[in-house]
């Protein structure tokens, strides 16, 4: 398609790993390119390139995605008088609308081959860019049953996100779609993705929060982080805001404020929020807080679930609906919830890197998991084939102890100082209130604390076989695995 086609697929590989392994390193994505000949009416398998050509899939299988884009095309009806345009615009509009039809007639081809191979693979595809003669889309593939194991908001459409995970999708997509579009007017041809993960990520909420908001109000996103940075009286801010339209039936209103105040105005907000307690919250459309209420309870008819803020503590909020906690976000910086271990998740990433374990050993190590997720302060468990040899090493920065079988409640009482405890996959412990050393990686996350990055190293330093759990002082959980 074009000179530089592997390098822009690795960098995408590269960005999509950079940017879904913050969110679960579960979703395992992976990234490659198809490209159509531009010319509308081939379909010639031969004008069909995939990069890379080892892709698990063939140029034959998508040798009639443009036929079906014609076929939506037909089935879509008129699309109304645009021919009041100028003709360079009107170029330009078709030209965009034929795009679309190819990335959803892409998007479609790739799930029925997904199903009738039952891979565990769920297919996003970029609008496609025309470049040097040919369409070329990103297609970005995630692990089906980590995507979609979270929350999905009602009403979501392929452009609405549905979630975190999907808002993210959207702007890695858009990442894409831009720099091969700048490739195409830049002397060199060779697009480059160098957005900061976390800013990605920053978009993705915005994204979201822009989903939720009546009539798609802007400036949810930032407010809610301006509110959350501030103190009043010295004191964190802790409540709730409900955000609905005004007078919406299934809020039972507590106190209406004769002058809505704006959600800009975040020293005010911050100060109302003191207000919110128990079942009542501040209420705001997104724009403005004009008073107080309450949600009515789910029996009423005229219930509905309305996303709710939570300010949890200086400078962190969560976004839920329905009870289901869709975003955290810590210093302008969002995440998928993870306030417990997942089981399935922790027993996928024990047979990644102890694939002779058995399932008793994977329960008991699950067991002892989840009774390091639920210290408040922080902790790191360290699941090492080489615990002993490593206690040995680490000899001056830890308390080494007489070898023996760890326990949920043991486990409770040596978690209480600093430092990792270090266990063998056997559930043998052999150091507690470790210091974990480590080379600097480039997977480090500087939004993180000392002790993710700390652990981070760790793992990807260690000669041996490891899983790291790492429970953060803000709630946040991950696993890390080696390899």
């Amino acid at each position: 398609m074009w000179e530089h086609q592997s390098i822009f697929r690795v960098q995408a590989q590269l960005f999509a790993d950079g940017v879904f392994n913050l969110l679960d390193r579960g979703l395992r994505p992976e990234v490659f390119l198809l490209g159509l000949a531009s010319a509308k009416e081939t379909d010639d398998p031969a004008a069909v390139v995939l990069e890379p050509a080892t892709v698990r899939y063939v140029p034959q299988e998508f040798a009639g995605i443009k036929e079906r884009a014609a076929a939506l095309e037909a089935d879509a009806g008129p699309r109304g008088n645009v021919y009041h345009l100028h003709p360079n615009d009107h170029d330009r509009y078709e030209k965009q609308h034929w795009a679309e039809l190819v990335c959803r007639a892409t998007e479609s081809t790739l799930r029925e081959i997904g199903e009738q191979r039952q891979d565990n693979r769920r297919s996003f595809c970029s609008t496609p860019v025309s470049l040097q003669g040919h369409l070329v889309t990103v297609v970005l593939q995630l692990a089906t049953d980590c995507y979609a194991g979270y929350y999905v908001l009602p009403k979501a459409t392929a452009a609405r996100p549905a979630n975190l995970p999907h808002a993210a999708v959207l702007e890695f997509l858009h990442d894409c779609a831009r720099a091969l579009r700048e490739a195409d007017t830049a002397d060199n041809e060779q697009p480059v993705l160098d957005r900061d993960y976390n800013e990605v990520l920053r978009s993705a909420g915005r994204r979201l929060m822009l989903r939720v908001a009546p009539a798609g109000t802007q400036g949810l996103y930032d407010a809610c982080n301006g509110v959350a940075a501030l103190r009043h009286e010295g004191n964190e801010g802790v409540g709730t805001m409900l955000v609905s339209r005004r007078q919406h039936p299934a809020v039972l209103p507590v106190l209406t404020l004769e002058t809505p105040v704006p959600l800009r105005d975040h020293r005010s907000i911050r100060k109302l929020l003191e207000l919110s307690e128990g079942d009542t919250s501040l209420i705001s459309d997104a724009s403005h807080v004009f008073g107080l209420g309450q949600l009515v309870p789910p029996s009423d008819s005229q219930y509905e679930p309305l996303v709710t803020v939570h300010f949890t503590n200086h400078y962190s909020w969560e976004m839920s609906h329905a009870g289901h906690t869709l975003m955290r976000v810590v210093s302008n910086t969002p995440r998928l919830p993870q306030s417990q271990v997942a089981a399935d998740n922790f027993a996928r990433a024990v047979a990644q890197v102890f694939p002779d374990l058995g399932a008793d050993n994977t329960d008991y190590l699950w067991d002892l998991a989840r009774k390091a997720s639920t210290q408040t302060h922080g902790t790191i468990l360290v699941i090492s084939a080489g615990a002993a040899a490593e206690a040995r090493r680490l000899t001056r920065q830890c308390f080494r102890v007489v070898p023996r079988i760890m326990t949920p409640s043991v486990l409770r009482l040596v978690t209480g100082i600093d430092g990792a405890v270090l266990i063998e996959p056997s559930g043998l412990c052999h150091a507690i209130g470790a210091i974990l050393d480590g080379l600097a990686t480039e997977k480090g996350d500087s939004a993180r604390g000392a002790r993710y990055n700390g652990a981070l190293r760790y793992v990807h330093s260690s000669q041996y076989p490891v899983l790291a759990v790492v429970v953060s002082e803000d709630g946040w959980i991950d696993l890390l695995p080696s390899g």
